[in-house]
């Protein structure tokens, strides 16, 4: 078998009636810049993370970058946000002028530990930007206690967690604002880049309606000084066909995941480990493995293929070699970034997909060096 680590194709044949016409009505009445659809879309967006408003933007990052924008953090600011998240969750803050504060992880979920947040407070500090990495919405009681005892805003970064519930609230309705990204391979994705601000309050969400459409509210009239990060029409289109299927797929990502949780249940590799409360979304199938290099060049000859996210610590990159930080800081980052792999997981992967690729594990654990049975055990952080 060829198992792809995420299969679009096959979704795609599920809507394509819907999708070709939603694309081709655009086309015909060639409202291809903040038309019809998008304001239909952000209406039913927002309504879907039971928040009041939604603004369709162009990528994930502009959404948290405009979001930084829109409550005027910049230079001299601090915003705190998680070591082991994509990159482009740093970059939103420090292409505003900010200067983004890392945390380490919890063990077990995989996000921001709160347990550690407190001691990165300072004076400049404006923001928390906790990240509901793969799927599993980060603690955002504990998260938002803190800063509400602080003073300070709470932004989620929900690229990776559309649909995921925290203590019965929907992702995108637990901090003062939430950044979606819809690039193509997310839960929801559009048929290019895209993305959305989320929010309840009404000034932050006018204020990034100008931020994205260069400073307007009307054409010509340039309130503030803006930037050009609008979503298209046509991915508008797409989204809204998808988003009335998005919690029938999450079911079908889960439905994977429990068949991996128990294939794998004796194996010696760490499953994801889901917190009380929450709903996970499963954007992301993490575990993780001592010999992960191994396991990952053997599942590849076996015709599946995998990822790693992330394999470089924010901190540990080039590009931010400037916020002084030295291997050793985060130790739970670094470590698991060296044991965490991803594995195939879309809401079409059917059971014995996911058996093939147990297997395939299976077959490498029998033929390594380690004792399997001593392995989870082993595996520190």
């Amino acid at each position: 078998m060829n198992i792809p680590f995420v299969d679009l194709k096959t979704q795609y044949r599920t809507i394509e009636a819907d999708v070709n016409a939603a694309i081709i009505d655009v086309l015909q009445r060639a409202d291809f810049v903040l038309g019809r659809e998008v304001d239909k879309f952000e209406d039913e967006f927002a309504d879907y993370c039971n928040a009041a408003y939604a603004v369709g933007v162009d990528s994930g990052y502009s959404a948290l970058e405009l979001i930084l924008r829109a409550y005027e953090i910049g230079p001299g600011d601090e915003v705190i946000t998680a070591a082991n998240t994509f990159v482009a969750t740093a970059l939103t803050i420090s292409n505003t002028g900010a200067r983004p504060v890392l945390v380490d992880m919890d063990p077990y979920s995989y996000n921001l530990d709160p347990d550690k947040l407190e001691a990165a407070i300072t004076p400049a500090t404006r923001a928390i930007m906790p990240v509901h990495l793969y799927g599993q919405p980060a603690d955002m009681d504990a998260i938002t206690q803190i800063a509400r005892r602080h003073g300070l805003l709470v932004f989620e970064d929900s690229a990776q967690g559309h649909g995921a519930f925290y203590k019965g609230r929907r992702t995108g309705s637990l901090g003062d604002a939430a950044g979606f990204s819809f690039y193509p391979g997310k839960n929801l994705g559009a048929y290019g880049d895209g993305g959305a601000v989320v929010t309840n309050d009404p000034v932050i969400a006018d204020r990034v309606r100008m931020l994205r459409n260069l400073g307007q509210r009307a054409k010509y009239d340039h309130q503030i000084k803006g930037y050009n990060h609008r979503l298209d029409t046509v991915q508008a289109a797409v989204l809204r066909v998808k988003l009335p299927h998005l919690d029938h797929w999450n079911a079908g990502r889960r439905r994977a995941a429990a068949e991996y949780d128990r294939l794998m249940a004796d194996l010696p590799v760490i499953s994801p480990r889901v917190t009380a409360g929450v709903d996970h979304v499963y954007h992301l199938y993490v575990i993780r493995v001592r010999d992960r290099d191994g396991l990952m060049q053997h599942l590849k000859q076996a015709g599946v293929a995998t990822g790693i996210h992330y394999p470089v610590p924010i901190h540990l990159q080039a590009a931010y070699r400037d916020l002084g930080y030295k291997r050793g800081d985060f130790p739970i980052t670094e470590t698991l970034a060296d044991e965490i792999l991803s594995l195939p997981i879309y809401a079409e992967l059917s059971n014995d997909a996911v058996a093939y690729v147990v297997d395939a594990i299976t077959a490498y654990v029998d033929q390594s060096v380690y004792e399997a049975a001593a392995m989870p055990q082993a595996i520190a952080v």
